[in-house]
């Protein structure tokens, strides 16, 4: 979906990964749990820091800092894993994305939505859906969909699952 494509209000849900500020649609996230313990899973990509028990289903946790190629994310007491929902190939899955702190739900009209930055050829930014603005400040409006490669969510799942 193209930021031409976003024609109502959406509401985002906005968390800190260290100084920057992301968000993500809403209708992608089922919940947001307090920092857990999370059992490590041998040989998984260094961004996975393994899964955790929701309520009897495995779900695995993204360490979203390491996946954007920041430091690992320590544990504080606003630390939060965001259980979000993915289609890639047609498959859902669940998983959590690690972040610093959640910060709040935010409605952004079509107009208060720039597109995405092009960087160049060498660098992935299919993921980020495009740039909000609000009070000044930019918010990375991430397409969760396209965050993970469809060999990424492949290894995580035929490890976990």
């Amino acid at each position: 979906m193209s930021v031409a494509g976003i024609a109502e209000t959406t509401q985002y849900l906005t968390f800190r990964l260290g100084d920057e500020v992301f968000a993500l649609d809403i209708s992608k996230v089922r919940e947001v749990l307090d920092f857990t313990t999370v059992t490590k899973v041998p040989r998984m990509p260094e961004f996975m820091r393994g899964v955790i028990n929701l309520r009897g289903n495995v779900v695995p946790v993204v360490d979203m800092r390491l996946k954007f190629g920041m430091p690992r994310t320590d544990k504080t007491v606003n630390t939060c894993i965001i259980i979000v929902e993915i289609s890639i190939e047609g498959e859902t899955a669940v998983l959590g994305a690690l972040a610093d702190s959640v910060q709040e739900v935010v409605d952004l009209e079509p107009e208060q939505i720039e597109p995405a930055p092009r960087i160049g050829t060498s660098l992935r930014t299919e993921f980020i859906k495009g740039m909000g603005k609000r009070n000044d400040q930019f918010v990375i409006l991430l397409d969760i969909n396209k965050v993970f490669t469809s060999e990424e969510i492949s290894i995580v799942k035929d490890s976990v699952y």
